[in-house]
């Protein structure tokens, strides 16, 4: 019996997804739940399990983009398994590979007499070169003539300048699914948001204090999960969005969608890029409660489990460049959110403090926002909203209580 696999739908909004790499060579014996693939879509990078046992036929190539519900294999489960190793045929299919010989560029043609037509490129091919910005006297037309055609403004490379010596070899690789998305978001947001950003500084002894005294009893009372920056930058965002609801608002046409919750992003860079899980009703968990999601969402982001579930959604995001190394940047909106809280990383610095100079250690933190429904006013009291509860962790984030807070 030949089954057909199709491609399942990742999530409501996605109606394509990309191969992006083939676990199984066309041919193999498979077992059922074996992953077979790796396919990106815009939101995530996905395993495709293998529905059930036998011989499989590829019908798709990696690089292609299919519509979910289409046949992407076949697996014939009336084969028997192969007894023994099958590395022997895996070699013997990998054998031809081998005998590929490497691309070349290809060879400039004998130089022709000069004609009227010589370097002179077709509409579609000078639209590309001007896109590019190349000339048309740089670029050797392959068409009748000397004509430049669209495949050679297409395979044309900016120069370089002149080479003086060492490797100079590129490689054009494909973006992958995820990737692009993340790109085209991301222009959109500067492009369609009226974004600003203002910024504010953290002095973060007080909670170096809170987390030197407790954070080996935390991470012993509650298996592993340690007490980390998150969870206190968390706490004080989720205060401040209740303070200044506009923050955890989006635009919705004519029209303001205000949230009673906060669905915390996180952003995550994982192997295959920037990933944003979200933290479900942040104001509802605890310090305990969010060190061990962010720590459950990043695990999975890492090892590439996780789902589109998981970065559906999000009210607010937060992003850490200080892991590495960032001093100050400007985050960009994570549409159709409104804002973003950035940290980043925590230098010793002189400070006055009660008109003595004392050395701290101090953050940049930066919110950017969409001027369009926050206002200054709410902009800059939800920032030193953050730095409040930061600064007075004891008081603010806690009752006065850590060891109740922290669930020691």
């Amino acid at each position: 019996m030949i089954l057909e696999m199709k491609v399942p739908s990742p999530g409501e909004s996605i109606t394509e997804v990309e191969i992006a790499t083939w676990l199984v060579q066309d041919g193999d014996y498979v077992e059922k739940d074996q992953a077979i693939a790796e396919v990106d879509s815009d939101k995530a990078t996905l395993e495709l399990p293998a529905e059930e046992s036998g011989i499989i036929t590829l019908k798709a190539e990696e690089g292609d983009a299919v519509a979910v519900g289409a046949v992407v294999c076949l697996i014939d489960t009336s084969a028997a398994k192969p007894e023994g190793d099958s590395s022997a045929k895996t070699e013997t299919k990998e054998e031809p590979k081998v005998e590929e010989k490497k691309s070349e560029a290809p060879k400039a043609a004998p130089a022709a007499e000069k004609t009227y037509a010589s370097q002179t490129p077709s509409p579609a091919a000078r639209k590309i070169l001007e896109e590019k910005n190349i000339q048309p006297s740089d670029i050797v037309g392959t068409g009748k003539g000397g004509r430049i055609t669209k495949d050679d403004a297409v395979n044309a490379v900016p120069s370089m300048g002149t080479p003086t010596g060492g490797s100079r070899s590129s490689e054009r690789t494909k973006l992958s699914m995820l990737r692009r998305k993340v790109a085209e978001r991301l222009v959109a947001a500067k492009n369609e948001t009226a974004m600003l950003t203002t910024f504010n500084e953290v002095n973060m002894t007080p909670i170096n204090k809170i987390r030197n005294q407790y954070k080996d009893e935390f991470k012993a009372k509650h298996n592993g999960v340690g007490l980390g920056y998150m969870s206190f930058f968390t706490k004080a965002v989720t205060r401040a969005l209740q303070l200044y609801p506009d923050v955890n608002s989006m635009m919705d046409g004519d029209y303001k969608v205000a949230y009673d919750f906060a669905d915390i992003s996180i952003a995550v860079s994982g192997p295959k890029g920037l990933m944003v899980p979200v933290v479900r009703n942040a104001e509802l968990l605890t310090f305990r409660g969010i060190e061990a999601e962010i720590k459950r969402l990043a695990l999975r982001a890492r090892d590439g489990q996780i789902t589109v579930d998981d970065m559906t959604g999000g009210t607010f995001t937060i992003t850490n460049g200080g892991v590495f190394g960032s001093m100050l940047s400007t985050p960009i909106i994570n549409p159709p959110q409104s804002g973003i809280l950035g940290m980043h990383n925590i230098i010793e610095r002189p400070i006055a403090v009660d008109g003595k100079v004392e050395i701290h250690p101090m953050m940049y933190v930066a919110l950017s926002y969409d001027h369009r429904i926050i206002d200054g006013r709410e902009s800059v009291g939800f920032l030193v909203a953050v730095k409040e509860a930061l600064e007075n962790p004891m008081e603010l984030l806690m009752d006065n209580n850590p060891k109740k807070a922290l669930e020691l």
